[in-house]
């Protein structure tokens, strides 16, 4: 029995986790799959969407590698098949054929002129590329630069040293941005980004014909309040916050922890191409969704009867 043919019988005998794509889930990313294992010679190799479960488990659950339960692939297989495909641009482009199929859904071009700009630092594992230390947030470890449309799907990331300064991740996000969408004139960012001795970033886009907004915090505020549009960012980081693995930077390579943010997006919106989107969690989740309905409704106002 070929290991394709054992790997579809053995997700078929087994009991399902929860983590596990649902069949409409799966019907919107198999397609975008490559179709053949790259290390077998063109050969077929594991059952392609028990390998997705595979590395679908190390996401949600946030265990290592190693500790995948016996009744999935092979903990190398997965790892292989997600380090290949973070190599050769197989994430990105299941990840940006589905992020088109759901603003084209949501009604929007598949083109965004307008998006969002904000950066998370968080703690990594021991050892790895890219470590440094965010003396403003006083955390250890790297800086995830995320740029997302207004559904707060991603467009670019990149993920740094913690050290980098916003303005400068800013400015390398911003220029990847420009060179994949050509519509793209409008992008709020934080205070961290310009003020009033640096205007470097917003002086920078100026030139490129792109113009940045700066959404502040009002004066005194203190604790979390959904700022206007910025809400739309916090939101994306809190998609990404229901992944364990996502809780820290686990990744040894800067580039695998991008594409474990691509993977979780992928996830995201092959479950609300399926209609089967997730419902809202905690407080930025929920007051995310309700500012989201009251835009929807404010540009797509309901015909009189």
């Amino acid at each position: 029995m070929g290991m394709c043919a054992w790997g579809e019988r053995q997700r078929r005998h087994r009991s399902p986790y929860p983590l596990d794509l649902t069949d409409a889930q799966w019907a919107q990313i198999r397609p975008l799959l490559p179709t053949r294992d790259p290390a077998r010679g063109g050969r077929p190799g594991y059952d392609r969407r028990l390998v997705v479960d595979t590395i679908l488990y190390v996401l949600r659950a946030g265990c290592a590698w190693r500790m995948v339960p016996h009744d999935l692939a092979p903990w190398s297989v997965a790892y292989r098949w997600y380090a290949t495909w973070a190599r050769d641009g197989t994430w990105d482009r299941v990840h940006d054929r589905l992020r088109d199929r759901v603003r084209a859904q949501a009604g929007r071009d598949p083109q965004p002129s307008a998006a969002v700009l904000d950066a998370q630092s968080v703690k990594t594992a021991e050892g790895g590329a890219a470590r440094g230390y965010d003396a403003g947030k006083k955390v250890p470890g790297r800086k995830r630069h995320l740029l997302v449309d207004t559904l707060g799907l991603l467009l670019v990331v990149w993920v740094s040293a913690a050290s980098v300064q916003d303005r400068a991740g800013g400015r390398r996000v911003l220029a990847r941005a420009l060179g994949r969408f050509p519509l793209l004139g409008k992008v709020w960012v934080d205070g961290g980004y310009a003020n009033q001795v640096d205007t470097s970033l917003v002086d920078w886009a100026a030139a490129r014909s792109l113009a940045v907004e700066v959404v502040g915090r009002p004066a005194g505020q203190r604790g979390f309040v959904a700022l206007p549009r910025r809400w739309v960012a916090e939101r994306s980081f809190a998609w990404l916050g229901r992944n364990r693995r996502l809780a820290r930077d686990y990744e040894r390579k800067p580039e695998h922890a991008e594409a474990m943010i691509k993977v979780a997006m992928i996830r995201l919106m092959a479950a609300r191409l399926a209609g089967e989107d997730y419902q809202p969690h905690g407080p930025i989740e929920t007051e995310a969704a309700r500012r989201l309905a009251q835009q929807d409704d404010h540009d797509h106002p309901a015909s009189p009867p």
